[in-house]
């Protein structure tokens, strides 16, 4: 047990990316292996991370779709006392996809926490009335400036670290070839001297990227698809990895060769179902375990 004065404690809720591992209508080789049970793969539910400096409260980073069933697999998420509580004192919101903001609509039963997000985001909210069921006199919603770090709950501060990134899917050009440039960020956790990034969608490991990542002792970084064409050969989707704004892990300027100097521990997250590093003895999985990088699961706790 990590003492609550010196500690910092990380919470994979969920460590796939849109859709989830098995993705509900698809019928790729991995899925099938996942409903069929095999134990060379685990299901995964849509990325959310939870973080505490203190043991007692928590900070999510991301609201997944899937934010119910993961609270409810995390006992550390509870209820403590009282006829409601929450651990929960804050959501912190990195980009306006459905995947990573569609979870506040299961927050609502009128707790109080506070929203950190980039004040575009919060402007995107103000604008689509649903979520105006997280009653405004319970919770707080704050707007944050990038590289600003500020008290966020559980004894943490958070920073906004802008990473390269393309616009949401329901607000971009689909006839584009190309993505639509837009803003994205990671969150820098920072509490007892101790500090993870949760980078989720990164679309290009840029100089500017690996300075900000260097400091940390834990980075959860985008690990959505092994290739820049899986998709494609696979079947499943006309679009490139970089076209969807996720920069590869494998191949020239991918996850492997671009983060392969980070003094920290470095955890691949938001893992797509088509990703054959889901595969335990895929040859893909043991080239990503070779260059020192773990793989993200749902449950998975780092204490630091």
């Amino acid at each position: 047990m990590v003492d609550r004065a010196t500690g910092l404690t990380v919470l994979v809720l969920g460590a796939a990316a849109g859709g989830g591992f098995p993705q509900w209508n698809c019928g790729c080789r991995l899925c099938a292996l996942v409903r069929a049970g095999d134990p060379r793969v685990r299901p995964a539910t849509q990325i959310s991370i939870a973080v505490s400096g203190n043991q007692t409260d928590w900070v999510i980073v991301g609201a997944s779709p899937d934010l119910r069933e993961q609270i409810m697999q995390a006992p550390k998420l509870w209820p403590r006392a009282g006829p409601r509580d929450s651990p929960i004192a804050g959501v912190v919101l990195l980009g306006g996809d459905v995947d990573a903001l569609a979870g506040l609509l299961v927050l609502r039963e009128r707790q109080p926490f506070t929203l950190y997000a980039p004040g575009p985001l919060l402007g995107l909210l103000q604008e689509n009335r649903i979520f105006d069921v997280l009653d405004p006199s319970l919770v707080q919603r704050t707007a944050l400036e990038p590289l600003q770090s500020v008290a966020c709950g559980g004894g943490l501060r958070v920073t906004l670290l802008p990473m390269p990134g393309k616009v949401p899917l329901y607000l971009e050009d689909r006839r584009a070839s190309e993505p639509e440039p837009g803003p994205n960020y990671a969150a820098l956790l920072e509490a007892n001297g101790r500090s993870v990034i949760v980078a989720p969608a990164c679309a290009e490991i840029t100089p500017s990227v690996v300075r900000q990542l260097s400091g940390a002792d834990v980075v959860f970084f985008d690990g959505t698809l092994f290739t820049d064409d899986e998709m494609i050969v696979a079947g499943l989707g006309p679009k490139t990895g970089r076209r969807m704004g996720h920069v590869p892990i494998s191949g020239p300027g991918g996850t492997l060769e671009g983060l392969a100097n980070l003094p920290g521990r470095r955890i691949l997250a938001h893992i797509n179902n088509s990703n054959p590093i889901l595969l335990r003895d895929s040859p893909e999985r043991r080239t990503v375990e070779a260059a020192g990088f773990e793989i993200a699961f749902d449950g998975m706790e780092v204490q630091l």
